[in-house]
Formats: C-alpha cells, sequence, structure tokens
C-alpha cells in the first residue's frame, strides 16, 4: 500500500498513529486530486476478459467510403469494494451526487487535461453508475462492485492515438481523476479508543473483494463521496479492475438512425464469459 506513513513497530502504534492524526491525513487527501495510475502492490486472481479484445467487437461506426473513423466503447472506469494501492475503498454510491450534477467530465488519455490528449466528451460521452459481479469484469472473486462507466463514441478525428489503441484492443484498464469529498478512517482493532474506526471496519470489510489485503493493512480510507473530474486510459492502475467493455459486435453505416441493442449485445457477452 503507497501510504507514505512512518514505521511502526506494532499494528497498534500505527492505529494509534493514525487515529491521532486523523483529522490531518484527511484534510491532506481532500487537498490533492487524486489520481488512480500506479502500479498497485497487490496480486490479484485476474482473468482477461473477452470483452477488450478487438474481435468480439465494439460499434463500428463507417464513412460514406467504407472506412472505420468512430469505434463506441465501454469504459469501466472505477469499481468500488476493492481496496487499492492508495490505502482506499470506494464505497458504492460515492459518484452519485457528481454523475448527476457534472455536466463536464471528460474521458483523457493517462490523465493529462490537453485538448490534444481528449478521448471523448459533451455528446460523445455518457457517463453512468452501473452494478456488476466481480466475475463479469475478469475477476475471480465473489460478490459485486458498483462500476463507474463511460459510454464513449472515440474518434480518429479527435485523438487518432488512442482512437488506435481502442480500435485494437489495447486498452484494458482505466483509472478515476478525482476530488475526495467525505472520507473515514478503518481500522481493525478491538482497543476501546479504536471503537469508532472499528464501526467503520465492520460496517465495510464485508464487501471488499481483495479481503486479505486489508487485512494485512490492517486499516483502509473508507471514501463515503468524490468527485470525477475525469476518467482516464491508462497503462497500470492502482484499482486493476477497470476493462473496456465492448458495447456491441454489430457495424452500422453513417447516418443510420437506429442504434444497438446495447445492453443486450452486452449480456450477450457476459454469458459467453461465464460459459
Amino acid at each position: 500500500m503507497k501510504d507514505n506513513l512512518p514505521k511502526f513497530e506494532t499494528k497498534e502504534e500505527l492505529y494509534d498513529y493514525l487515529i491521532e492524526n486523523k483529522e490531518d491525513l484527511i484534510y491532506a487527501k481532500k487537498a490533492e486530486t487524486k489520481f488512480e495510475d500506479s502500479l498497485g502492490d497487490y496480486s490479484i486472481n485476474y482473468v482477461q476478459s473477452d470483452f477488450s479484445k478487438g474481435e468480439i467487437g465494439f460499434v463500428t461506426i463507417k464513412n460514406t467510403d467504407g472506412e472505420v473513423t468512430e469505434i463506441e466503447v465501454r469504459s469501466i472506469i472505477n469499481t468500488t469494494n476493492y481496496l487499492d494501492s492508495h490505502g482506499d475503498v470506494h464505497i458504492p454510491g460515492l459518484w452519485n451526487r457528481s454523475v448527476k450534477n457534472n455536466t463536464n467530465i471528460k474521458m483523457l488519455q493517462e490523465h493529462q487535461m490537453r485538448f490534444d490528449k481528449v478521448i471523448a466528451d459533451k455528446d460523445d460521452l455518457d457517463v453512468s453508475l452501473k452494478e456488476y459481479e466481480w466475475k463479469d469484469l475478469g475477476y475471480n472473486v465473489e460478490g459485486k462492485t458498483q462500476a463507474l462507466v463511460f459510454d464513449a463514441t472515440v474518434k480518429e478525428s479527435r485523438n487518432q492515438f488512442m482512437f488506435n489503441q481502442y480500435k485494437n484492443g489495447n486498452v484494458d484498464q482505466h483509472s478515476v481523476g478525482m476530488r475526495y469529498v467525505q472520507i473515514k478512517l478503518a481500522v481493525n482493532s478491538d482497543k476501546d479508543s479504536h471503537k469508532n474506526e472499528k464501526e467503520v471496519w465492520d460496517k465495510y470489510y464485508s464487501d471488499i473483494a481483495n479481503k486479505e489485503e486489508a487485512e494485512k493493512a490492517g486499516y483502509f480510507w473508507a471514501v463515503i463521496e468524490a468527485k470525477v473530474i475525469e476518467g482516464s486510459a491508462v497503462l497500470l492502475g492502482s484499482n486493476q479492475i477497470t476493462p473496456t467493455l465492448a458495447r456491441s459486435n454489430k457495424e452500422h453505416q453513417e447516418g443510420e438512425q437506429t442504434p444497438p441493442d446495447n445492453e443486450s449485445q452486452e449480456q450477450k457477452f457476459i454469458n459467453k464469459l461465464k460459459s
């Protein structure tokens, strides 16, 4: 876990330090913009999903000359109930207010807030929250997660490099750029002075997918609310369960009025993954 904390002889000393300095630590986390792209410490039982393979298919939009100039992809930008390498567990519902109220969320290349690094925004980007089984995302554990989902029309004219990366099935991890709004400290201690933090642990621990990492650390930061600024395609994320999902394997010509049935197509792919 990437926590930049002092070293302690015992976990009880660590817990005492965290609780004594809790307000300052939370203030510091809220004062920064978090980018979830760092090589985590965790080795996970992750099976690459067929969703990110080009032959399973994206919607490919052809122009009148028959060339593919746009693709539509579904990207999992973040997942809840997973202890990431920042020591955070994102709690379901943390994005509700932000997704509803922020109409200027961007999809970027590697968190670079530059015009030439935008992948999609405005009418080309739909941001939503969806529930998935972990196994449907290629993570071989039981349980569910609420995902921050970007449905994007990725245009060659907007970002040619990332258009080709998605088209060739090379993007298998994503990352969220966010600001913390509400955070609680959770510690796995029965000490009376740690009672409040233990209650937070008990409330959220059972839903964590990678429980062994939480047990090893002995604490985590439960992120109750956060503001989404952007979501990015990255090589390696601190939360690795953030793949690209194909929305459909149907091609359609430019100007076609009837959109593909994305949900039913996605379910077909989920069933194929389970089989």
